[in-house]
């Protein structure tokens, strides 16, 4: 993290300056300092500086403990990821291994001017760098309004020794700021494209982009079908594109997550140009489905004809011009990516985007990874595309069929295994322990560095707004607001319980006294409702 000068340094620094403890105009050497410290970063662009290196840093950590790993939820807003970051705070003390997911679904569904658009590109590529942006300024402002309340509190001690420990906790205040992994798509364009947004992704705070192997202008999101894979020399550019972006801005320990979404794309839209046998472009080929031409299948006029272990064959071709992969390929496909990415196109993380959870699937790619890039690291998505519940019933069901632990019919086999019924069953609550331990085990076991759930504050704000309703436009009516939310908010601790403060009122009535003393208009005082949560 980056060194901030501290409270004693910066106070001899000004009254070497100022030694009657005043500036120009009345300004005070004890606001300056105040304002100093707040201002826990200058610029976004020293965000990114700084955060990229907390993330080597945490990437070190894991290589030698993978224990270690990391953690981020998806975050639509800056006040999400103020809240999220201000409750791990509260729980752990500190924000160390703890980061900001920022989906492009997300912001493709709920960030862009043009309405609810799938997650296929569609949405304003600045709405990216806006959320970035927002994020950070909340983040900030979290710092200056808990900084503002421990200046409050030092200019309340009546005691040197209270002043100490008062100018201990501001010494050694975290900041709320933590790293951004931000979802730049398949790159919204070619090459050039990609580099120009990446740079104003940077600029914004990112330091760390997640790119993905799929055609910019067909892009699907990773858990729908229809997606269609590029070249991976095509691939490599963009991540080349990327590090440029980084390096120019000063970012030299920017982080670039390469993620394949080959284990379901089942497509590709062009042909690569192959150099020799066993390059880039033939270990990309050799997974076409392909169908020899003989005398009874000749090659027709305007069709496409490989070359491939000593004969010609024919890349069988859809009516949109796009060539399907052999079936049952992408596993295989999967592995070639990550080696290649990491091998020739300096990513430093990894994500593969599966179809189901499970640990055991994703330990076996990125064992095989592993053999050619020992210390290959994944981010991976636990996505709420996943049906978490049934797929881990099912996966404890067929273990303990295979085990002879249980008969066939002692729980169903398909979806009734959603039932509450099956909620405290020993099945059920062993699904729901491995639904505890899922993160840890494929940390340990599949080499993920990082954690995410991309879209939880969607669902958590559909799912919490209609709890609200059902009950504020139902019978309870206010009781509803009161139990659910106000209520809930005070006994766990939040702070937003008292919203002027949250926005930085009191941060506010702060700087009006430091401009015009007792003259100062404050909203703080004795009339201000949030006086009411004050015990809290």
């Amino acid at each position: 993290m980056e060194q901030h000068k501290t409270y004693a340094e910066l106070r001899e620094e000004l009254e070497a300056r100022y030694p009657n403890s005043q500036a120009a105009g009345g300004v005070t050497v004890d606001d300056i300092i105040q304002l100093r410290i707040q201002n826990t970063y200058d610029t976004h662009l020293d965000i990114a500086r700084d955060m990229a290196s907390v993330m080597r840093a945490d990437m070190a950590a894991y290589d030698a403990d993978a224990t270690k790993f990391t953690q981020s939820l998806g975050c639509w807003s800056g006040f999400h990821a103020q809240q999220m970051i201000k409750s791990v705070k509260r729980l752990n003390g500190t924000t160390k291994r703890t980061y900001v997911y920022l989906s492009g679904w997300m912001v493709a569904g709920l960030r862009n001017t043009w309405g609810h658009l799938p997650d296929q590109s569609m949405h304003e590529k600045t709405a990216v760098a806006d959320l970035i942006r927002e994020i950070y300024t909340s983040l900030r402002q979290a710092d200056e309004v808990a900084l503002n309340d421990l200046f409050k509190e030092l200019k309340l001690a009546t005691t040197e020794e209270t002043r100490k420990a008062v100018i201990e906790k501001i010494d050694t205040f975290e900041s709320h700021v933590v790293p951004i992994i931000a979802d730049i798509d398949a790159g919204f364009g070619n090459e050039h494209a990609t580099y120009l947004l990446a740079k104003e992704l940077i600029k914004a705070g990112a330091c760390c982009l997640q790119i993905e192997n799929q055609v910019s202008d067909a892009k699907q999101c990773g858990h729908q079908d229809g997606k269609v894979t590029v070249p991976r020399e095509d691939f490599i550019e963009k991540l080349r594109a990327c590090r440029l972006a980084f390096e120019e801005l000063g970012v030299d320990d920017g982080v670039i997550v390469a993620r394949t979404d080959s284990l379901g794309a089942g497509l590709t839209q062009k042909v690569p140009v192959s150099a020799a046998p066993g390059d880039l472009a033939s270990d990309y080929i050799k997974w076409l489905d392909t169908e020899q031409i003989t005398e009874e299948t000749p090659i027709s006029e305007g069709e496409l004809a490989l070359y491939q272990d000593g004969e010609f064959v024919r890349p069988r071709r859809l009516p949109n011009g796009l060539f399907p992969f052999k079936p049952n390929t992408g596993r295989a496909r999967v592995v070639e990516d990550c080696i290649a990415s990491l091998s020739h196109g300096g990513a430093d993380l990894l994500w593969i985007e599966t179809d189901t959870p499970n640990v055991d699937e994703i330990a076996g790619m990125v064992n095989e990874i592993r053999e050619k890039v020992p210390n290959a690291k994944l981010t991976y998505n636990n996505s709420p595309s996943f049906n978490w519940t049934l797929n881990l019933r099912k996966q404890v069901r067929d273990q303990w069929l295979e085990e002879g632990k249980i008969k066939e019919a002692d729980y169903p086999a398909g979806n009734e295994l959603m039932k509450a019924d099956f909620d405290e069953t020993e099945l059920g609550l062993e699904a729901d322990n491995r639904l505890r331990n899922f993160q840890f085990d494929i940390s340990t076991k599949a080499g993920v560095f990082h954690n995410l759930i991309t879209l939880p504050t969607f669902h958590l704000t559909a799912k919490s707004m209609d709890e609200l309703s059902q009950g504020y436009f139902g019978e309870d009516k206010m009781l509803a607001y009161v139990s659910t939310v106000q209520r809930q908010e005070i006994r766990r601790g939040i702070s937003a319980v008292k919203h002027q403060h949250e926005v930085g009122s009191d941060l506010g009535d702060t700087f009006k006294e430091m401009v015009g003393g007792e003259r100062a208009l404050k909203a703080g005082g004795a009339a201000n409702t949030m006086n009411q949560f004050a015990a809290e």
